[in-house]
């Protein structure tokens, strides 16, 4: 497999990890309004969960070969499945609102399908 040109990959251009930034921002204002007794449950994972998804987009995108990429890239979309499974969780214990659901639900989805094209985009150099 060919080596991936870093400086044709800067990953701060990439869309998917803007877009998944700012997934992470929404998550930290969501997340401030949870009980203080879920600071370290619900919200604490949570965080994690989204600060995940770039930093390993970030890290992948450092690596020399597609087949490294694609692993990290995988890690990112499991902890986008993650997310979602949690915010469901908050909005069951009454968290968040439909409404609040419906739109971090909206920016996970649209996550995944970048990631998942950024994966495709990997795996079609390999």
């Amino acid at each position: 497999m060919e080596p991936v040109n870093k400086q044709q990959q800067n990953y701060k251009d990439l869309r998917v990890w803007q877009h998944s930034r700012e997934l992470v921002k929404q998550i930290y204002l969501l997340t401030h309004s949870f009980p203080n007794d879920e600071k370290f449950g619900l919200t604490s994972q949570m965080r994690r969960a989204a600060v995940s998804v770039p930093s390993n987009i970030g890290e992948g995108s450092g690596r020399q070969h597609p087949r490294d990429t694609i692993q990290f890239l995988v890690v990112a979309r499991g902890s986008l499945y993650e997310l979602e499974t949690q915010c469901y969780l908050a909005f069951d214990l009454d968290f968040i609102s439909q409404k609040q659901l419906e739109i971090i639900e909206e920016r996970i989805v649209s996550c995944v399908q970048l990631v998942q094209g950024f994966i495709r985009y990997y795996r079609s150099l390999g």
